[in-house]
């Protein structure tokens, strides 16, 4: 017997590839839909499947890793799901039906070739500028439908005299959303005060989220971070955090700007923390009731 023989050989890269293809024809194909959360194996970068695409007499399919950020790479093989090889093929086709309708961004169908109603006199207040940036950006579409306006306090202090002044009544029906509103903290001193106010009763309603600022209802992940900084009490949160991230925090432009960059990444209601998301929805629909 010839000791030195080699059973490998006569094999060549021909051989090889073929070898190759085969294991790959043996993969699962998985659709590439929308969300799907797949890693491709040469570079390591996971992300959901935001869409495919042509190009270059090629499909591609676009990734958006937990950062936000976005790459294409061609569809075919070289991809993990849950840890298995796969194929991503395209999605499949759907037969032709009626056009979908349109979401807004806080999810709830959208109203097409509707002007935007004359404003009620009811009214939705905000603690800041920051909070109605943000809840005009998800709910701007729902709110115009319906004619609500949403007004920031620039601060609760006199959360009391405001509601005061403003009268609610059955046809004029005030919301209020607060940060920070945990039991014994100083809002919860500030709601008690508004609600006891003449014609406060089913007129008025007083909701919070527990964080400090609104900056910290949009999911931190959005920005890059596993969590938002802890900032020491007695510290401006805007400009603690703004430090802590390592970003221009010496002047209000630096706020401003930093703000920006949050708001930039919230695209809908699921970039939000649930515990504002409900508050805010609870409100719109409080305000939406009153009598006309």
């Amino acid at each position: 017997m010839n000791s030195s023989f080699d059973p490998w050989s006569s094999w060549g890269p021909a051989d090889l590839g073929q070898t190759r293809a085969a294991q790959q024809r043996q993969l699962p194909q998985v659709p590439a839909d929308h969300g799907l959360v797949v890693e491709e194996r040469e570079t390591g970068w996971v992300g959901a499947v935001l869409g495919v695409s042509p190009a270059a007499g090629m499909n591609l399919v676009t990734l958006e890793d937990r950062s936000g950020r976005t790459r294409d790479f061609p569809l075919g093989f070289g991809f993990l799901v849950d840890g298995r090889s796969v194929e991503l093929v395209p999605p499949p086709r759907q037969k032709p039906v009626a056009a979908a309708r349109r979401r807004t961004a806080s999810g709830s169908l959208a109203v097409e070739n509707v002007s935007a109603r004359t404003a009620r006199a009811s009214r939705i207040w905000v603690e800041g500028l920051h909070d109605a940036e943000l809840v005009e950006k998800v709910w701007g579409d729902d709110l115009r439908i319906e004619g609500i306006v949403v007004e920031p306090l620039h601060g609760a202090d006199d959360l009391a005299a405001a509601v005061r002044e403003f009268g609610p009544a059955p046809h004029r029906r005030l919301a209020v959303l607060l940060d920070h509103l945990v039991p014994g903290s100083k809002e919860s001193r500030l709601a008690a005060e508004a609600s006891a106010v003449p014609g406060a009763a089913d007129n008025l309603l007083i909701l919070g989220h527990p964080y400090v600022d609104v900056w910290q209802a949009v999911k931190p992940q959005r920005l890059g971070l596993d969590a938002w900084p802890q900032i020491p009490r007695g510290t401006d949160i805007k400009v603690g955090t703004c430090r802590a991230l390592g970003w221009p925090a010496e002047n209000r432009s630096d706020v401003a700007a930093a703000w920006k960059r949050i708001l930039s990444q919230v695209r809908s209601y699921t970039d939000l923390e649930p515990a504002l998301l409900g508050r805010v929805e609870e409100i719109i629909d409080f305000v939406s009731a009153a009598e006309e």
